[in-house]
């Protein structure tokens, strides 16, 4: 890999890589032994240009978030292509450096529209189906949004990545919820500061709960300064115990939710 960027996992457990950077889509199976790749760069049907997101449905179709192509590609397992929808634009149909990209139970397909600041839904064959949120800060409303996951009921989760947040829509796309993060020291980092002296030092001297109206409301400042807080929050993922999985790029650290609990 050089640049890998998304994982996901056929119906027979082999698990599939994007490289954006190599334009190509590798594949292992559940022991790590590499048995394939596939993925050609450029900008015709079936080419990749920045793979970013990757999605299975349940017949192990493949969706690519084809990121500067400004599109989604469906791939069989084996790399032949199938058909792909969107194009560059800020219109219902259209994308602009989508990023993540899900699977629902019905099999519609959500898109994380990067670049247009929205969350936008397909039926399995690329039809549009409809779009949540909007540019800004408020509740319900999107900055760059990163990835995106949808449970068995339809409720939609997305790494709000400009906004320092994971946000929570119901079925009909209408704001349920936020999290900002709530993450201590993990048992790994427990460890890692019991022989970094230098630096466990330094954190028990520093101010890890600062008062958040010094920042004026820019989420950016609120998150590199307050450690439970997620930065840079650009994956998120359920498992099938429906606990929430957020991956923060800038804490290197992964925080778990579940329905109802804290992390």
């Amino acid at each position: 890999f050089i640049s890998p960027t998304s994982i996901a996992v056929d119906g027979i457990g082999q698990v599939y890589v994007s490289d954006e950077n190599t334009h190509r889509i590798t594949i292992f199976d559940g022991e790590g032994t590499f048995l394939a790749v596939w993925g050609v760069h450029g900008d015709r049907l079936g080419e990749l240009d920045g793979p970013s997101g990757i999605a299975f449905d349940s017949d192990d179709n493949l969706y690519v978030a084809d990121h500067r192509n400004h599109r989604i590609q469906r791939f069989t397992s084996d790399g032949r292509f199938q058909f792909g929808f969107g194009s560059a634009g800020s219109e219902e149909g259209q994308l602009s450096l989508p990023w993540g990209v899900t699977v629902g139970a019905n099999g519609d397909v959500y898109v994380a529209d990067w670049g247009n600041d929205l969350i936008k839904r397909f039926s399995p064959d690329g039809e549009f189906v409809g779009q949540y949120g909007s540019l800004g800060r408020a509740d319900g409303q999107l900055k760059r949004p990163s990835s995106v996951a949808a449970d068995g009921e339809g409720y939609i989760y997305v790494a709000d990545w400009g906004n320092e947040r994971v946000q929570v829509f119901d079925p009909e796309g209408d704001f349920v919820m936020k999290l900002r993060g709530s993450a201590t020291v993990s048992k790994w980092a427990g460890e890692f500061l019991s022989t970094n002296v230098e630096e466990a030092e330094a954190r028990a001297v520093a101010d890890l709960e600062p008062d958040v109206a010094q920042f004026g409301g820019d989420p950016h400042e609120e998150s590199s300064h307050i450690e439970r807080y997620f930065w840079a929050p650009v994956s998120v993922k359920l498992d099938d115990e429906g606990r929430v999985y957020v991956t923060e790029s800038n804490r290197h650290r992964v925080q778990i939710f579940e329905r109802g609990r804290g992390a």
